[in-house]
């Protein structure tokens, strides 16, 4: 079982070698489909013996409520945007993921840090600033990155629901007049972030203009392989069925 540990300095009282489970993590943008492909492992692996819990952005009972109505009025500040988000993080990190991982779950996380540092950079955050920031981060056993094009991601937005969201859309940074344009140019800008995130943080990218079923196959087999090295049980013989 390799040991887990942090970007930076643990957080105060996390011993980051003594965490046995497994953190599983799926990037990409709104409308990119992560939170059906959580939806689906985590049903997978809890058929297959595992504990599993689900983290995600705006989850944390502490700051969530708040975060939202604080959105509500569009006058946020980049900055106090990102500390919103940071402690949301934090609160999550402190007591869902670490009590997860020492009690030997599979956390499955509906987006990590590099959403709230590509959202951040993008509003001009200094990215050494974010690096310190999220440095008590755990370094997670795998990172997914679905890769949506932008006019895909609108499609599936409109599909969703009948409008843009005033900050997906990137309506803050004053990029475009039209909602949908603004949209175009901020994914953009994002996709643009993520791909520097991806070379210095290493992970994986997987083509998420697919068909849900054909995501989920490569999800379970790059999840396999990580569990087949921190546990014991996974099911042998090859990669496994994603319709199973």
């Amino acid at each position: 079982m390799s040991g887990k540990r942090c970007y930076g300095r643990p957080p105060a009282g996390v011993d980051p070698g003594g965490l046995r489970g497994a953190l599983i993590v799926v990037e990409g943008p709104d409308a990119s489909g992560r939170s059906t492909q959580i939806a689906l492992l985590g049903e997978w692996l809890e058929e297959r013996g595992y504990a599993v819990e689900q983290v995600g952005l705006k989850r944390s009972r502490l700051v969530a409520p708040t975060l939202d109505r604080a959105q509500e009025g569009n006058v946020l500040s980049p900055r106090t945007m990102t500390l919103f988000y940071a402690t949301d993080f934090y609160d999550q990190l402190e007591n869902r993921i670490v009590p997860a991982l020492r009690g030997g779950y599979v956390v499955l996380a509906d987006r990590y840090i590099y959403t709230l540092m590509a959202r951040a950079t993008v509003r001009g955050a200094d990215p050494e600033w974010l690096r310190t920031l999220y440095s008590m981060a755990l370094v997670p056993d795998a990172v997914v990155f679905l890769r949506v094009s932008a006019a895909r991601l609108v499609e599936r937005t409109l599909k969703a629901r009948a409008s843009l969201d005033y900050w997906e859309s990137g309506m803050d940074l004053g990029l475009a007049r039209s909602w949908y344009d603004s949209f175009v140019i901020y994914q953009r800008r994002i996709r643009a972030v993520y791909a520097e995130l991806q070379r210095e943080y290493g992970f994986e990218v997987v083509n998420g203009n697919r068909s849900v079923a054909a995501i989920q196959r490569d999800l379970r087999t790059r999840v396999c392989a990580v569990l087949a090295d921190l546990f014991e049980g996974m099911d042998e013989g090859g990669g496994p069925d994603a319709s199973g």
